[in-house]
């Protein structure tokens, strides 16, 4: 897995966590959804970076 590539996925989890709860405790709804997607974007990437390493052996 490249390095840019495994820190743009964390940061999207990260970024994507951060959203969801600030927009939790603030109670808006649609942008919980927003940072739950953008979590959920981030953690396919890494997955999809993972099988990329495991198929290149």
């Amino acid at each position: 897995m490249s390095a840019k590539e495994k820190a743009k996925a964390k940061a999207e989890q990260f970024i994507g966590k951060a959203v969801q709860k600030t927009a939790h405790l603030r109670g808006k709804k649609s942008t919980e959804a927003k940072g739950a997607a953008l979590g959920i974007r981030g953690k396919g990437r890494e997955r999809k970076e993972k099988a990329k390493d495991f198929f290149k052996r």
